[in-house]
């Protein structure tokens, strides 16, 4: 479980994050959804400690982050919003410099790449620089990379971007089946559709400020008879004004 409380950002005089509270439970796929600017890379990278909040509380099944960095970073598995990382390293190094990161056996690090890239279509293609790929491919080599471990929480920022459809169903399906072992998966994402198609619940942001929590059919009951799309459209621009 995942408890964000009061969680705040400034950029200079710029509040990126405005006194953030939100929980995700074990055992369900959260969605965070906004625009670009949002909120929403801000919040994650202060999840994953590559930023520190300005002011606020994150919780990892009730350990405070301050304390105890090290062994919640072990607990997560993370996919940046860029794939633009690491870029001089054949993709098979990157796979075991991160497994031995994460104190992953050989024997168990080749079992789980197999399987991953056999998921991602990506048996032909492992001994190449980064650098040599795609966006799609990179994004590919990053999602194979923070799976080694598996690790108990996903967070994955914009995890589809570049995705063939292929490959972006079997990534759903494995956060379907991931959250369905009592795991937690937290992405973020600006495509209502797949929100629609996989999250048990979402979170909608607007200039750092939460502007919604709940399921879907939570959200449609508070604006009946309208798309998804015009009352995401709606309660932003309403922000806005």
């Amino acid at each position: 479980m995942i408890r964000i409380e009061n969680l705040t950002k400034n950029y200079g005089d710029k509040l990126a994050l405005d006194d953030l509270n939100l929980t995700i439970n074990d055992g369900e796929i959260f969605g965070l959804i906004g625009h670009n600017g949002a909120g929403k890379s801000t919040t994650i990278k202060s999840l994953v400690s590559i930023i520190e909040p300005s002011d606020g509380r994150l919780y990892f099944d009730d350990m405070d982050i301050k304390s105890n960095r090290t062994r919640i970073k072990k607990m997560i598995a993370y996919v940046s919003d860029s794939p633009d990382m690491f870029l001089k390293l054949p993709v098979m190094s990157y796979w075991k410099f991160i497994a031995d990161v994460f104190e992953v056996p050989d024997d168990v690090r080749k079992a789980r790449v197999d399987k991953l890239c056999q998921i991602f279509s990506m048996e032909a293609n492992s001994m190449s620089r980064i650098e040599e790929y795609s966006h799609g491919m990179r994004q590919k080599v990053f999602l194979i990379g923070a799976l080694i471990s598996n690790p108990k929480i996903w967070i994955l920022d914009e995890p589809m971007t570049g995705l063939d459809p292929q490959s972006a169903y079997n990534l759903k399906e494995l956060m379907k089946d991931h959250a369905s072992q009592g795991n937690t998966v937290l992405f973020s994402t600006h495509v209502l559709e797949v929100a629609e198609q996989l999250c048990d619940r979402i979170g909608i942001l607007s200039k750092g400020r939460l502007l919604f929590v709940g399921t879907m059919d939570d959200l449609r009951a508070v604006h009946p008879g309208q798309s998804l799309e015009k009352i995401y459209l709606d309660m932003v621009n309403h922000r806005e004004e």
